[in-house]
C-alpha cells in the first residue's frame, strides 16, 4: 500500500516513516501542507495521515482540499490537539479517524490496518489457488508452506494478490509499491518479479506469476 504521511515533525514523520515501511508500504512524507496537496493531487494514495498544526497551509485546509475532489481515500488525522471540538471539527471535514499525539505506533499502526481494510472492503485473507496471504498475521503460505518474504517483496506479491487475475503494468506496481524516489528507468521491478517467483513458484505447480510481453505482469493460475 501506498501512504502519504503529511507532518511538519521530522523526527515524528520519520519514526511513522520507518514503522510503515517495516510494514511494506510505500510512504511519501510532506512537511508542510502545500506540499501535502501537491502529493495528493499529483499522486495515487491508499491512506493518508494528516498532522492539522501544519506551515503554509492547515491540515484542516489540507483535508477539505482532498474531500473536495471527491477523494475516497481514508485519512487519519494525527495530531497535538486533544480538545474535543478538534476532533468533531476534523471527523466533520472529512477525516476517518482521530489519533492524538503522543501515541504508541502499535495503536497507530493498528489504526492504519483497520483503515486500510475498511477501504478496501475485502477479508483479511487473500488467496489464489493454493497460495495464502494473512494480511493481519503478515503470513505467506503456499501449498501449506511458509513462505518469509521481504517488506518489498510482501509489498509487490499483495498488490498482485488485491489484482489476481488482471493484468498489472510495472507504472501500477511502481505506483503502489514504490515511493515518489523511485528511479522510474532501473530494472527494480522486474529483479523483485524475479525473487518472488524464485519464493512463490519455484518448487511448487502451477506457476503463479506470469510474464505479459509489452504488458507487465499477471498474477493467476490458469495458463497465459
Amino acid at each position: 500500500m501506498r501512504i502519504l504521511v503529511v507532518e511538519d515533525d521530522k523526527k515524528v514523520a520519520g519514526f511513522i516513516r520507518q514503522g510503515l515501511q517495516q510494514e511494506s508500504h510505500a510512504v511519501d512524507v510532506a512537511l508542510d501542507g502545500e506540499t501535502g496537496i501537491y502529493h495528493a493531487d499529483n499522486f495515487e494514495y491508499d491512506l493518508v495521515i494528516l498532522d492539522l498544526m501544519l506551515p503554509r497551509v492547515s491540515g484542516l485546509e489540507v483535508l477539505r482540499h482532498i474531500r473536495a475532489r471527491n477523494a475516497q481515500v481514508p485519512v487519519l488525522i494525527l495530531t497535538a490537539k486533544s480538545d474535543l471540538q478538534d476532533k468533531i471539527t476534523g471527523l466533520d471535514s472529512g477525516a476517518d479517524d482521530y489519533l492524538s499525539k503522543p501515541f504508541a505506533y502499535a495503536e497507530l499502526s493498528a489504526r492504519v490496518r483497520a483503515l486500510l481494510r475498511r477501504a478496501t472492503k475485502e477479508d483479511v485473507k487473500l488467496r489464489l489457488a493454493d497460495l495464502e496471504m494473512d494480511t493481519v498475521a503478515r503470513v505467506v503460505k503456499r501449498g501449506g508452506q511458509r513462505i518469509d518474504l521481504k517488506p518489498k517483496e510482501y509489498a509487490l506479491l499483495e498488490f498482485l494478490l488485491r489484482n489476481a487475475q488482471c493484468a498489472v503494468t510495472r507504472t501500477m506496481i511502481v505506483e503502489h509499491v514504490w515511493d515518489i524516489h523511485f528511479d522510474s528507468v532501473s530494472n527494480v521491478v522486474d529483479v523483485h518479479i524475479n525473487w518472488l517467483r524464485n519464493k512463490i513458484d519455484k518448487g511448487f505447480s502451477p506457476p503463479l506469476i506470469h510474464t505479459l510481453r509489452g504488458v507487465g505482469y499477471i498474477l493467476t493460475d490458469t495458463p497465459t
